[in-house]
């Protein structure tokens, strides 16, 4: 914090207030709607949105990211919780700050230990495909308080009003923005409106509920909502630390993702650095805020901080101003927010996840990479049949899966040179010169333990492909390392070749690997030669 502000100039100001305002309104809404995503009370989504912002803007170097409730980690919450707790008890709220609690202690850990590279391991068809498949359990859960019930037992008004909202918000994220723009409002401006339309939406069906009388036609509604700021919250449950540790882990990390995608998508708008071990740092004390303070895991908005850009905002100063209205909305009168309609909160989710199904991903990677394609469905079908905690391993297990087979696979080129110069290349790609009794491996990968039988099986195949062949070069100039198991297949590889006849030499390897390679017997043992480069190799072998 001390940094940004002694950088802090007054021409910042009014973006910062702008932006402060309109987050702040679009807070209630998102705040109230993803705590009963978490199976909450609706008010613990506005004390997940004061202090974890504050603590984020001591500590967070993202001038522009919103910290607080979002639709994907509510999710991960309720169903972290369901077995432990019923939705809505006693219990189950304090389950969900004691698993906030834990969330922000591994992410400050990380953070403080500086192993933020972890989270590299969740890959972006892994991260997709489980986008898609919460949208759609958030979504489809939705459902029932949207028309008041599962059909054919619906409750008519307040299908009436869930509908009426959802066609509303659909309307407002389709058309608004370019309406507001063709009657003169700037571009900005247009797309700021455009996302405030579900306070209005909300506003105005909590008015027409209010008009409605007493018992509001048997519409559900949020009920009374607590004045006043959260107080400090110490409760915790003795008996269920451990249940807790294994999502607490995967929520963090989850935290941790979310949160960077968005603020690294506009650091580069403004050019800002990130630093990614600070970056833990502050989203770990945003949920030990937000455990203190009688919420539950809070991260990154994508789309709040957005909105928080497109705003003006200028520095963290924006997130306090959020942060303080917020806390004013709470100390001045909340009979009105006793009467927001359940079915208008549930069209706001459900608008809110839509736009998570992003399948833009999905076909990108269908015509790229048929492994992170295949890694990205079974995510998505993961959530959607076996739950959140079991889709996202089952993702990452067939991402690791996917990188361990290609690594055990390397490509391999038989090399010619292409006539009149010294460039080697595939023969199988270009038109070539190749030398009898002179056989040319390029391998495109590190040697390890999980590759190097393979590795001695092509080069077996190739001698067996041409029998005259007296000198085998290896060119290693992709090469990187060579660990101690693919060293001794080497070895192997040589007293092999040296009974057939066949000299094996080596070209083109780098530094660090002949570095390596001296320390050990194979290059005494050698019955070829080491060559500069597969040029010298050619004219030294090809004569």
């Amino acid at each position: 914090m001390l940094q940004w502000l002694r950088q802090y100039r007054r021409a910042m100001l009014p973006g910062d207030i702008s932006a402060g305002i309109v987050v702040a309104m679009m807070m209630i809404p998102q705040g109230m709607a993803y705590a009963l995503v978490a199976g909450l009370p609706p008010v613990a989504g506005i004390y997940a949105s004061i202090v974890p912002p504050v603590l984020y803007a001591l500590f967070g170097t993202s001038s522009t990211q919103s910290v607080g409730p979002m639709a994907i980690v509510s999710l991960m919450t309720a169903s972290s919780l369901a077995p432990l707790a019923a939705p809505g008890s006693a219990l189950h709220g304090v389950l969900a700050a004691q698993l906030a609690l834990l969330a922000g202690a591994v992410l400050l850990a990380c953070g403080l230990l500086r192993i933020g590279f972890l989270a590299n391991f969740f890959s972006r068809p892994v991260m997709s495909g489980f986008t898609i498949g919460s949208a759609i359990v958030i979504a489809w859960g939705q459902v029932r308080p949207l028309l008041g019930g599962l059909p054919p037992s619906l409750h008519a008004p307040s299908a009436a009003l869930g509908l009426a909202s959802l066609v509303l918000l659909l309307a407002a994220r389709a058309w608004l923005a370019p309406l507001l723009r063709r009657l003169g409002l700037p571009a900005a401006a247009a797309d700021i409106g455009a996302k405030l339309a579900p306070m209005a939406v909300v506003v105005g069906a909590t008015g027409l509920v209010a008009a409605l009388g007493p018992d509001h036609m048997g519409i559900a509604v949020t009920g009374a909502v607590p004045a006043g700021l959260p107080g400090l919250n110490l409760a915790t449950s003795s008996a269920h630390w451990e249940q807790l540790l294994k999502p607490a882990l995967l929520i963090g990390f989850m935290v941790f993702l979310i949160s960077m995608s968005g603020a690294q998508a506009l650091a580069l708008k403004r050019p800002e650095k990130l630093v990614s071990n600070r970056e833990l740092v502050g989203l770990g004390a945003a949920n030990l805020g937000s455990a203190l303070s009688g919420g539950f895991p809070v991260t990154g908005s994508i789309s709040r901080s957005a909105v928080n850009f497109a705003a003006g905002a200028n520095s963290q100063l924006a997130s306090l101003i959020t942060a303080g209205l917020l806390a004013l909305a709470l100390v001045a009168p909340t009979g009105w927010l006793a009467l927001l309609p359940l079915p208008t909160l549930a069209a706001t989710i459900i608008v809110a996840v839509l736009g998570m199904l992003d399948l833009s991903t999905l076909r990108t990677a269908w015509r790229y990479d048929r492994a992170d394609a295949a890694a990205l469905l079974a995510t998505a079908g993961g959530v959607l049949a076996f739950g959140v905690e079991a889709g996202v391993v089952i993702g990452v297990a067939l991402s690791i899966g996917a990188l361990i087979w290609r690594a055990s696979r390397p490509h391999i080129a038989v090399l010619g040179r292409i006539p009149g110069t010294e460039h080697f290349r595939n023969v199988d790609r270009f038109s070539t010169d190749t030398a009898p009794g002179l056989l040319m491996l390029r391998v495109d990968a590190g040697l390890f333990f999980g590759n190097v039988e393979a590795v001695n099986e092509r080069i077996e195949e190739e001698l067996a492909d041409r029998p005259g062949t007296h000198h085998l070069v290896l060119v290693l100039s992709a090469v990187n390392a060579i660990d101690t198991t693919a060293l001794f297949g080497l070895v192997e590889l040589n007293a092999s070749l040296r009974g057939r006849g066949v000299q094996l030499h080596l070209a083109e390897v780098k530094g660090p690997v002949m570095d390596r390679l001296k320390q050990s017997e194979l290059l005494a043992a050698l019955n070829g030669e080491v060559f500069l480069s597969a040029a010298t190799a050619w004219q030294r072998l090809a004569a």
